[in-house]
């Protein structure tokens, strides 16, 4: 039993706020880094799975897209328990459909029973990358997991998935397959000063970004907006609110 976990290093914003010159990412001086929260939840999941196995060939291997920083990110999981991990060189952020193409060109190889990735990323919050991940490889894919139960015999996983308004959804899904977990599932583990000793110790390979198309956007422009007078009440006409939400955004975008 292989499990994947696809993890990255978030950005996470001070009091304090000052954007590149071209105004296109915020000034790394003015941001720290951090193991994204939902994507601690899918290592500690990962780790479960494979602690309730009795196979001794069972691995959890982390995988994240980034520069050099990226690596403490990685070494987290490792301390966690991660068995290998691998970081797929990048320079500076990537949209989540150039993110999911890299990180398919490492899943592929490894051939696994079971990707796991978070819900989404705290910096940018799009909830993107893990669906696009499973398209690209042609997964079966569940989204916003609360409970995994995963059955040897069978290889199928029955999972419990948040819906809107508290609603869940129970699906079994046959592996391999690839689930974004929500935080709450669990309660991920602290790792201990000799396992984050260790996992400073352990290697960690790097691969090159492999050759891709056009990501999904590029930004044009990062800004604090200046405060305006106050907001405007659209009505309950869904033409008419569409409508002015259209001559809104295009307004900012002139």
């Amino acid at each position: 039993m292989k499990v994947v976990v696809c993890v990255k290093q978030v950005a996470v914003l001070g009091d304090e706020v000052e954007f590149t010159d071209d105004e296109t990412d915020v000034d790394p001086d003015y941001v720290e880094r951090a193991l994204n929260e939902w994507d601690v939840t899918a290592v500690e999941e990962a780790l479960r799975v494979k602690e309730s196995l009795s196979e001794s060939e069972s691995e959890v291997v982390a995988v994240s897209v980034g520069d050099d920083e990226a690596e403490e990110a990685l070494r987290r999981c490792l301390a966690m328990g991660a068995d290998r991990a691998i970081r797929l060189e990048s320079a500076g952020v990537a949209d989540p459909l150039t993110v999911a193409r890299a990180l398919a060109s490492v899943v592929a190889k490894e051939n696994p029973d079971l990707v796991l990735c978070g819900v989404q990323s705290s910096d940018s919050v799009q909830a993107a990358t893990g669906v696009m991940l499973a398209e690209l490889l042609d997964l079966a894919r569940v989204a916003v997991v609360i409970k995994l139960e995963y059955d040897v015999a069978s290889r199928r996983a029955s999972v419990h998935r948040e819906l809107e308004g508290g609603l869940l959804d129970v699906v079994e899904v046959d592996l391999p397959a690839l689930l974004t977990i929500q935080t709450g599932i669990n309660e991920p583990r602290y790792a201990t000063l000799r396992a984050i000793k260790q996992a400073r110790e352990k290697e960690i390979e790097v691969v090159g970004l492999p050759a891709g198309g056009p990501g999904a956007y590029r930004v044009r422009r990062m800004y604090v907006p200046e405060r305006g007078a106050g907001a405007e009440l659209l009505g309950d006409d869904a033409v008419a609110v569409a409508v002015r939400i259209a001559e809104l955004v295009k307004g900012r975008l002139s």
